[in-house]
């Protein structure tokens, strides 16, 4: 995979060095295996828990500290690359991403399974970061329309692979040797890897650790989310549950706001602070975390009222796939023209279509409902969360673009499993027969509330829809978009 200043030598040396098809299978290869078991587990936990002797309330703190571990790993990762070369990061994650794999398959105890998942996130999140931005700027830019795509399948496509996934195995058994798949694959990126991802000379070797930055950023990942955990095996009264969700979310506007005042700071708040990449931001945010929320409730309410097979619940939302790849088809095709905003808030609006028809949905009519409602979903996230995203990175330098990506992605993460686990244990309490039903209204809610907040944004920001200038945006010389301040237009009244 090509950087910005490869080394002529190692160059040389890497057969696959400059291939395109070589540099998406390695992005590909970095993300895919654990945003698959992102939604996979969910549908195997009774085997799970079986097989290491583990309690409900272990296992979702350990998918708690994992997705924590992703969020965080991506912002670490962004402050570690500034030293350390590209190439040597995405060698030691993927190696640590295949150990920690072996080290779950192999858990005889909650233990070495949560040691496992939680370092499976962490290493995710920094390969996020290491491995995507020299796939975006570092081929032609005729590439980078397919890019984009890559980037939905990536990151949506395959967490509405996982349910499919799941399902089976949960039906079959056999957890252990899906781990062993997932490692395998991970194992094969690191060879592709090592063959295709040239060496950099990293922008800093001399920067320093951000004390401001990555202290809050653990914070702000892991108290929230140990926090909602808890629900598992609690109440919303109990203090176990909001004081780490109060103080992590007290930590999240000290790092915001913190990187926003900093001259150099590791994420660049102030520079996204304008009115479409704010937009396109809580528009990720908003969809992320409604459709993992309305998968949740889908899954959990087929489970337990229904008494699903977890293969039959794989395969009634298995329609989000296609949804996902015609949105990361369009995104394709509308990248480079003025019309990214509104295919974000398509995004949006089919989000809240597919929870209109969850409004209906029963234990009788699960097979005419749920696929239509999943793949509104799926286009849904496909359509608001990575045109959010690119909205956000084309409004920085083309250097910052993995700063970028992984604010973005933190705060989204942030989002989902904040509203996700807290809603489901609404819909538990009320009872699954009328809580699913109260939740998807109040997830429906959320969404036409917060689409509508966010056209107003559009709007009072005095933005017109124009095309990003990706010439300049992709040589270095300029931003791709230049967008008004917030409230541009009421300031000028």
């Amino acid at each position: 995979m090509p950087s910005r200043s490869p080394s002529p030598n190692l160059f040389t040396r890497l057969p696959l060095a400059g291939s395109y098809p070589a540099a998406v299978t390695l992005a590909l290869l970095a993300l895919s295996p654990y945003l698959i078991l992102t939604t996979a587990t969910a549908l195997m936990e009774p085997q799970i828990m079986r097989s290491i002797d583990a309690t409900a309330y272990e296992l979702q703190l350990s998918s708690g500290m994992s997705n924590a571990a992703y969020a965080f790993g991506a912002v670490a990762c962004a402050d570690l690359v500034q030293r350390v070369a590209r190439r040597r990061v995405y060698l030691v994650c993927e190696c640590g991403f295949v150990l920690s794999t072996v080290l779950a398959l192999s858990a005889q105890n909650i233990g070495m399974y949560a040691t496992g998942v939680v370092l499976q996130g962490l290493f995710t999140g920094m390969l996020l970061v290491a491995a995507l931005p020299p796939l975006i700027i570092g081929h032609p830019i005729d590439k980078l329309q397919t890019t984009a795509a890559v980037v939905s399948l990536g990151l949506f496509g395959m967490v509405a692979f996982g349910p499919l996934v799941g399902g089976l195995v949960g039906s079959l058994g056999g957890w252990r040797p899906l781990f062993a798949g997932i490692g395998t694959l991970a194992l094969i990126g690191l060879v592709v890897g090592s063959l295709t991802f040239e060496g950099n000379a990293p922008p800093d070797r001399r920067a320093k650790f951000d004390w401001t930055a990555i202290p809050l950023a653990l914070g702000t990942t892991a108290l929230p989310f140990f926090g909602v955990s808890w629900l598992t095996r609690g109440h919303f009264s109990d203090p176990e549950f909001y004081v780490p969700v109060i103080v992590g979310l007290a930590c999240g506007v000290f790092l915001v706001g913190g990187q926003y005042r900093k001259e150099r700071p590791l994420m660049p708040v102030r520079p996204i602070s304008n009115t479409l990449p704010v937009v396109g931001t809580l528009n990720a945010m908003l969809v992320g975390a409604c459709f993992t929320t309305l998968l949740e409730l889908i899954e959990v309410y087929y489970i337990r009222e229904a008494a699903f097979s977890p293969v039959r619940i794989g395969a009634l939302v298995t329609p989000q796939i296609l949804g996902v790849l015609i949105a990361a088809l369009l995104f394709r095709q509308l990248m480079s023209t003025r019309w990214t905003p509104y295919l974000a808030l398509c995004g949006s609006v089919s989000v809240a279509i597919g929870a209109a028809i969850l409004l209906a949905a029963s234990t009788s009519n699960a097979s005419a409902t749920v696929p239509v409602a999943a793949f509104f979903l799926g286009f849904g996230a496909g359509a608001g969360v990575t045109p959010g995203l690119f909205l956000a990175g084309f409004s920085v330098p083309a250097a910052q673009i993995g700063p970028t990506f992984a604010l973005v992605e933190l705060l989204r993460s942030e989002a989902a499993f904040l509203i996700g686990p807290v809603l489901l244990h609404f819909a538990l309490v009320q009872g699954l027969a009328d809580g699913f039903h109260q939740a998807v209204g109040i997830t429906l809610g959320l969404t036409v509330l917060g689409t509508l907040g966010l056209v107003t944004l559009y709007l009072l920001g005095g933005a017109r829809p124009e095309a990003p200038d990706l010439v300049s945006w992709h040589a270095g010389t300029s931003t791709g978009y230049h967008s008004p301040a917030l409230l541009a237009a009421v300031r000028k009244a």
